[in-house]
């Protein structure tokens, strides 16, 4: 069993060493880490670089312009059995790893509660789960997401299934959590396993309270997700068959 992380960067040096410290510092250790750079301007390679550890292998000078498609391109190199999905400018409790692997063995997709940070790394909100009310449940995560992709990890057996990405979509990690309530019964971790760092660069609103879209793109957002999902669930059933025959 090998455990692959997954992290797509873009000007993050001001964070990224605490991150990638705390995921080399596992109390479970990880075989590689799959560092997509979206070229950064500033020194976010050279830090990566300084490390001069074979287990993080860097794609530099991407030109994907999106953190969708650059994670796309990081998720399509692993070689890991279970994949840890992080962001650049978080921090992984010690255990993290541990714990989750234990999860993963008794389902295909994991997701841990967290606390949210702040800049200088200081506690601003208690519980993740608590802000989104954290739950397995298609109809509930289509209509207010739950899935946070830098707590989210799953068996390497889901790639086929959300791999290649819609190139639409305008969440990765709750397109990944419903084909995975689609395919699997997703499980919820209560232990607080990542510091979730909000900052003046983060791109999406900490919860719906503080999103700005109009009714109406909420609306059709949410029904373009339904309908990529289920296309994406009849295409596989169609191979499936048409391989049985």
């Amino acid at each position: 069993m090998s455990i692959s992380v997954c992290i797509p960067t873009y000007n993050g040096e001001q964070f990224i060493r605490e991150q990638l410290d705390s995921i080399l510092n596992q109390t479970q250790v990880v075989d590689e880490i799959i560092i997509s750079d979206d070229s950064s301007s500033d020194r976010t390679v050279e830090v990566i670089q300084s490390y001069n550890n074979h287990k993080i292998k860097l794609f530099e000078k991407q030109k994907f312009s999106s953190p969708i498609f650059n994670l796309e391109f990081a998720l399509k190199q692993t070689k890991g059995d279970y994949i840890f999905l992080a962001d650049q400018d978080d921090i992984w409790m010690p255990n993290k790893v541990e714990v989750l692997v234990k999860e993963l063995a008794k389902c295909k997709l994991v997701v841990s509660n967290g606390e949210v940070i702040n800049q200088a790394g200081e506690m601003i909100a208690p519980s993740l789960f608590e802000l989104f009310n954290s739950r397995r449940g298609f109809l509930k995560n289509l209509t207010k997401n739950s899935y946070m992709g830098c707590c989210m990890a799953f068996h390497k057996d889901l790639l086929p299934i959300v791999l290649p990405f819609p190139k639409s979509i305008a969440m990765h990690d709750l397109w990944i959590g419903l084909n995975a309530e689609l395919h699997s019964r997703p499980v919820f971790c209560p232990t607080k396993l990542v510091k979730y760092r909000r900052h003046d660069f983060n791109k999406t609103p900490l919860d719906a309270n503080t999103n700005t879209n109009s009714l109406f793109y909420i609306i059709a957002f949410r029904v373009k997700m339904f309908l990529l999902v289920v296309t994406r669930l009849i295409n596989i059933k169609s191979k499936l068959l048409f391989a049985n025959r």
